[in-house]
This record gives structure tokens, C-alpha cells and sequence, in this order.
């Protein structure tokens, strides 16, 4: 199974939503893919504070719409980010991936884990995800994920247990950060032999600039192709998800893991002592 995958390093206007979107489509239209992937917040832009509220959809609104109908003209789908507004309950906005299919349905990632130090106020607008699964597609499963949670391995592995074949993870990343996501990037890869997308905004957006770089890995980690920095541009990238296979063949961690360490794990996170099974056993 081969599949044609578009990076997009863009720079969204803040606030500015019907820019953002023909922007998108300019770059949708540009190349022809079986995935297009734009980066977080790109809807709205990632520096948007109080607006966020205002400028907040929920997941039937108008520019998920316009999304999804480029998705149907171009038969391919599409993720982007987004604040989504919440129906149920009410007043609620999370940091999300959404993801477009070419029939029309569309799918949603709430990010897990917000940062909140340094420059970043994410826990002061946004509310946590509460659900992590992969989504169907003919190109197998697709896992999403959004910038920070990468630097928690049981997103990516929870994705990955349930099947993901590709999993994308959709940034905010200024420069101050880039070093970091470019040492955990194919480590998720190689740890659960999946194809890893990453895309991120690129230039300035009041005091941060984004690196953009766009990347994507191979199942055992290894660098397929990668964008230059602090440029906007589309990467074009085709992979064979049967390399998944081969690689948990040479490399089974998929196989060797052990489910009592995740109780265990959940235990030492409650303070209710250490692995219990590993100190009977030694």
C-alpha cells in the first residue's frame, strides 16, 4: 500500500480564519496527495489569546466545512488544527487535529497535554483531550497527535496499540525548541515502528518564531525526507506502509512489551509503591 503524503510549513494569519483557509486551498491545489497536513492552530493561528473564545468552531461549522469540501473535490484527506468549540458541555475549547475525509466524514483529536511555563498559556484557554484513538482511512489507520504531547511516549504507543499505521503530529515549535522535537521525532517512530509525520508553522508570530522543517520517519526511525527551516513550502513525500511489517520483524518491541508495566507505571504515579511483579521475581 503506497501512499502520497503533502507536509505543509505555512504561516497562518492570527485571527484572520477566511485567509487561513484560502491558504490552505492554495496550497492543497499546488499538488495532487493522498494527505495534506497543516500545523497547529492553523486555522486561527497559534498567538490568538482572549480571541480564542471568538474564534472557536465547533466541529460542523463553517470552516470544517470548507475543509471538507476541498477534501471531496481532491478525493484525499486533510488535517489541520484548530480550537474546536465543544457542544457538550458547553464553553468548553480544545487544541485539536482534525481530520477530513474525501466522503465527507470528519474526525477530531482534543490535544492531551497543554503546555503551560515559559511562553506557552495553553492550560488558560484550551480544556485537556480526554480520548486518544486512531481513525479508519483507506490509507490504514491514521493516529494524530499535537506538538507537546510528543514528549509523552504513551500517546504515540496508545495510537499504536490500536492499530495506527501512520501517525501525525501537528506543531506549534518555535526555534527555541526545535532540538527537542528533533530527538524525540524518531525515537516514536522507532519505539513503535509506525511512519511519523510531523509538520509545523513556520516565521513569527508576535514573540515566537516557528521553525517549520517538516519531516516525516520510517518505521525504524530513520529520516525519509525533511524541509528546510523557516521556510513555506509543501513537502511531498511517498511511503509503502509494508515497511511496517519488515520493521517489526528486525525490531519486535511491538511484541515484547509487557502489559503489567503500565499498572505498574499507574501505581508509582499514585505513590503506591514500585513494580511490585519485578521485585517478586528477582
Amino acid at each position: 500500500m503506497h501512499a502520497r503524503i503533502a507536509l505543509i510549513a505555512g504561516r497562518p494569519k492570527i485571527g484572520k480564519k477566511e485567509e487561513n483557509l484560502r491558504k490552505m486551498e492554495e496550497f492543497i491545489k499546488k499538488e495532487d496527495a493522498d494527505l495534506y497536513v497543516f500545523g497547529e492552530l492553523f486555522l486561527s493561528g497559534y498567538r490568538c489569546k482572549d480571541e480564542l473564545r471568538d474564534i472557536a468552531e465547533p466541529v460542523d461549522g463553517e470552516s470544517v466545512k470548507y475543509i471538507s469540501d476541498l477534501a471531496k473535490e481532491k478525493d484525499s484527506y486533510i488535517i489541520f488544527g484548530m480550537p474546536l468549540k465543544e457542544k457538550n458541555p458547553k464553553g468548553l475549547i480544545r487544541n485539536a487535529s482534525v481530520l477530513a475525509h474525501p466522503d465527507g466524514k470528519v474526525d477530531t483529536y482534543s490535544k492531551w497535554f497543554l503546555p503551560t511555563f515559559g511562553p506557552f498559556e495553553e492550560k488558560i484557554f484550551f480544556d485537556e483531550g480526554e480520548e486518544i484513538k486512531p481513525f479508519d482511512t483507506r490509507l490504514g489507520k491514521i493516529g494524530m497527535m499535537v506538538c507537546y504531547d510528543l514528549f509523552f511516549p504513551e500517546v504515540a504507543r496508545a495510537l499504536t496499540l490500536q492499530g495506527a499505521d501512520i501517525i501525525v503530529c501537528i506543531s506549534a515549535s518555535p526555534s527555541t525548541t526545535r532540538i527537542y522535537f528533533e530527538r524525540l521525532l524518531p525515537a516514536r517512530s522507532l519505539e513503535n515502528t509506525v511512519f511519523l509525520a510531523y509538520t509545523n508553522l513556520v516565521g513569527a508570530q508576535e514573540d515566537l518564531v516557528f521553525w517549520g522543517g517538516c519531516q516525516i520517519y520510517n518505521p525504524l526511525g530513520n529520516l525519509i525526507k525533511k524541509m528546510d527551516y523557516f521556510k513555506e513550502d509543501i513537502l511531498l513525500c511517498d511511503i509503502n506502509l509494508e515497511e511496517i511489517e519488515h520493521a517489526r520483524h528486525v525490531r519486535p518491541v511491538i511484541r515484547d512489551l509487557r502489559a503489567d508495566i503500565y499498572l505498574d507505571l499507574y501505581n508509582i504515579l499514585r505513590g503506591k509503591g514500585g513494580i511490585k511483579h519485578l521485585e517478586e521475581k528477582s
